[in-house]
């Protein structure tokens, strides 16, 4: 896994043009069965594939919170939500709650979450690759495929289900 991590954002970079050229299209005609086909090969991946073995989502992006995650994981901390708000989050440039720092202060050495059963939702869905309607989610599968394992592997294989 790890030599595959280094060998990835390359490998994402070489395959991008490709990949937007193929959204397009997928974008334009979806295929009828697109949202069976992409359970399929999620579930197929994710059957190879250990995210506790990676965890680079979690090391090298963060997620979006909303108010429901926010009030939900302030909760589960014991903490009021402006106060979980003050320590962990910040506003971006989109006006979203984002973690203030990378990687994500609830990720463990071990790459455990340590808030795992009230993660934010965005979390939950990562890589979101099992999506209704998946193509209607292309630029965020294209960012995912530069940083996860698993996306990019389902990618590669759609296109050649597809094509």
């Amino acid at each position: 896994m790890e030599d595959f991590l280094k060998q990835l954002p390359k490998l994402a970079k070489d395959k991008n043009k490709e990949n937007k050229k193929f959204f397009k299209q997928l974008k334009n005609k979806p295929p009828k069965q697109l949202d069976v086909l992409m359970q399929e090969l999620h579930e197929d991946e994710f059957k190879r594939t250990d995210c506790l073995s990676c965890a680079n989502c979690c090391k090298t992006t963060g997620p979006l919170f909303t108010d429901k995650d926010v009030t939900r994981i302030a909760k589960f901390l014991k903490m009021k939500p402006q106060h979980f708000i003050a320590t962990y989050l910040r506003i971006d440039e989109d006006n979203d709650y984002v973690l203030q720092s990378l990687p994500c202060t609830f990720l463990g050495q071990d790459n455990m979450c340590l808030i795992y059963d009230v993660r934010p939702k965005a979390c939950a869905e990562f890589p979101h690759t099992d999506r209704r309607k998946f193509q209607q989610i292309s630029h965020l599968t294209i960012k995912n495929v530069e940083i996860c394992p698993a996306a990019y592997n389902i990618v590669e294989e759609m296109k050649k289900r597809l094509q």
